[in-house]
Order: structure tokens, then sequence, then C-alpha cells
């Protein structure tokens, strides 16, 4: 058993599980979605991220791509987040939860296609 292996593939795992417990929900209810569930998502997320950086074959690379763009759909909903509850006037709107979520689930189609590659890598593993 490859330890490495066994790492990355909690983090891919428990990336994909937070992400969709803030998925899940009213899309447009903020009570569904709490920020602290997508700080931590983000935060499994990078570690998912960087643990793949030197990783120099194929699979690796996609893996890395997902990963990164899971990130970065991630990074755009804190972001929102972020602008709509402490720089906007408005506040927490049913439209702008609903941006932050379907953020969220972008990242989550990602997250999901990490977990089938890394799925395909253990079944083409030979011993």
């Amino acid at each position: 058993m490859n330890p490495e292996k066994v790492i990355f593939g909690f983090f891919i795992i428990l990336a994909a599980t937070l992400n969709f417990g803030f998925y899940v929900g009213d899309i447009s209810n903020p009570d569904h979605h709490p920020v602290y569930e997508l700080f931590f998502v983000v935060v499994v997320n990078l570690i998912a991220t960087i643990l793949k950086f030197g990783d120099r074959t194929q699979m690796g690379a996609l893996l890395l791509a997902t990963s990164l763009v899971a990130l970065l759909q991630l990074f755009a909903a804190s972001l929102m987040w972020g602008y709509v509850v402490y720089i906007s006037e408005t506040g927490m709107t049913a439209a702008a939860m609903a941006s932050i979520v379907s953020l969220s689930g972008g990242a989550l189609m990602a997250n999901i296609i990490s977990v089938v590659l890394l799925v395909i890598e253990t079944v083409m593993l030979r011993r």
C-alpha cells in the first residue's frame, strides 16, 4: 500500500463529500449553505491540489487539472460571498446565494471527475 496515494485519495474524496454537503439544499436559502462549510471545502481542496504537485504522470496531470478547476470555482464562490456580505449594500440575496451555490456545483463536478479518475487509476494498477 502506498501511503502517498492513500492520503491523496482521502483528501480527494473528502473534498468531494464536503462540497456535496455544501451544495445540497435550497439553492437560494443561505441557511442551507453555511459559510464555514464553504471554508472547509476550500481548505481541503487546496490540500488535495498541493498533494498533486510533482506527479509527472498523465493521470497525475489530469487530477491536478481537476483540482485546479475546483479550486478556481471555490475561490470565486468565496470571493463572491465576501463581496456580497461585506462590500455590497444589498447583502445576501437569494440570487447571490444561488450564484455562490452554482459555483460550488461546478467545483463539485470537478471533484466527481477527480474521484472517477482516481478509481480508474486504481483499477488500471497491476500488481
